[in-house]
């Protein structure tokens, strides 16, 4: 059983609540727009983190994550980027691996929009978990939280951060 904090659009800021779930989950994942690196050099000294560069992201955050991140989490094949679309309007850039070779879910961030849906034709769990960052039009700042045990998701939750 894995507990993941799930998180994006931070645009350089992290906050002391930020900080406490994070050292609460086993893993953080950061679906881009980062803003600066050290955002996530204090999320990776509290517990293994994964991310991607987004698109406001600088060429230090670009050397140090990819554009695309595919990996296993215990039993679930994951795939996060920075723009993705979502069902069934998936980004051109994405569209193609995603109807190729469909993960189990699918994440991204960059609309600032908190959306959790299932893409029912290709059986991909889509999450966006919004914006916890205080640059962009979005009101309340996101994230999400859930557990992968195997190739199961679930117990997933939104946590609200206040407004930005």
């Amino acid at each position: 059983m894995t507990k993941i904090l799930l998180l994006s659009d931070t645009h350089s800021y992290l906050d002391k609540t930020i900080l406490k779930y994070a050292k609460q989950a086993d893993e953080i994942w950061h679906a881009g727009d980062i803003g600066d690196i050290s955002v996530t050099d204090e999320l990776a000294r509290v517990k293994p983190l994964r991310a991607v560069f987004g698109n406001i992201d600088n060429h230090v955050i670009q050397k140090e994550f990819p554009l695309n991140n595919r990996f296993m989490c215990e039993d679930v094949d994951v795939l996060i980027t920075h723009i993705g679309g979502y069902p069934p309007k998936y980004n051109p850039r994405t569209r193609s691996e995603i109807l190729k070779n469909p993960p189990k879910l699918f994440i991204c961030g960059h609309s600032h929009i908190l959306k959790v849906m299932m893409d029912q034709k290709l059986k991909v769990l889509h999450m966006n978990p919004g914006a916890c960052g205080k640059h962009g039009f979005h009101q309340v700042r996101t994230m999400l939280r859930f557990v992968v045990d195997g190739a199961d998701i679930k117990d997933l939750e939104v946590i609200e951060l206040g407004k930005r």
